[in-house]
């Protein structure tokens, strides 16, 4: 009995050795397998960048006892026009408050709203003229600009519809990752068309040339880095 005992036993621990080293080489096949083909996904075909209408709008604050708009917003109305003017052909608007304790100070000074725009060679008719329900809050509610244009954007980041831990474990990058360096990647592109393709090459400054040809014939670099110039 103690003879088969013992065989019965050193099977057993042949048997569990058998399937330790079968498991170790699993996992370590895995392992491999997760480091290989990691992060499947491209975050830029998750948040692609797309060229599509966005609304640019900008408050102006105005208190209920002003006649006229200061000197530094008018500075901030120019610059909201040049945008406009580069980016859009539409229509701007001038959205007023209706309601507010400020309301008759902010149709007194739309007009000075105009003139700002006009100055900076936005036709009259492309200014339209709507209001929206502010309400007595007691609050001075703003004239708000607004048009719409072409713009590159994203789709908005925060959101999250997988665990975040059940991505982490297969190795790969969760929902969101990228989304804020493609969100503002498409900030800083100042023509969307650039997107499309390349701009046409525009025409050459033969002036320009010829001074940047005289100077390259006039000047010479010798070995030592020093430049002569030939008169």
């Amino acid at each position: 009995m103690s003879l088969d005992r013992s065989r019965f036993l050193a099977r057993s621990t042949s048997a569990v050795t058998l399937a330790i080293v079968v498991g170790l080489l699993a996992s370590c096949g895995t392992k491999d397998k997760l480091a290989t083909g990691a992060i499947p996904d491209d975050y830029r075909t998750r948040h692609p960048i797309v060229i599509a209408e966005a609304e640019r709008t900008i408050d102006i604050p105005v208190a209920s006892g002003d006649t006229r708009l200061p000197q530094g917003t008018r500075d901030v109305i120019r610059g909201f026009a040049a945008e406009y003017r580069h980016a859009s052909s539409g229509v701007i608007q001038i959205m007023l408050p209706r309601g507010s304790d400020n309301s008759h100070a902010a149709h007194a000074v739309r007009k000075d709203i105009r003139r700002q725009l006009a100055a900076v060679g936005v036709p009259a008719k492309r200014v339209i003229e709507t209001s929206y329900e502010a309400g007595a809050t007691g609050d001075a509610a703003p004239i708000r600009l607004s048009y719409v244009a072409i713009a590159a954007q994203t789709a908005p980041c925060g959101e999250w519809p997988e665990d975040l831990t059940l991505n982490t474990l297969q190795n790969r990058n969760y929902y969101n990752f990228g989304c804020a360096t493609q969100s503002n990647l498409a900030a800083q592109i100042a023509n969307p068309t650039d997107l499309i393709g390349p701009r046409q090459m525009s025409p050459i400054d033969a002036e320009q040339r010829g001074e940047v040809i005289n100077t390259w014939r006039g000047t010479e670099t010798d070995n030592g880095g020093t430049t002569v110039i030939f008169n």
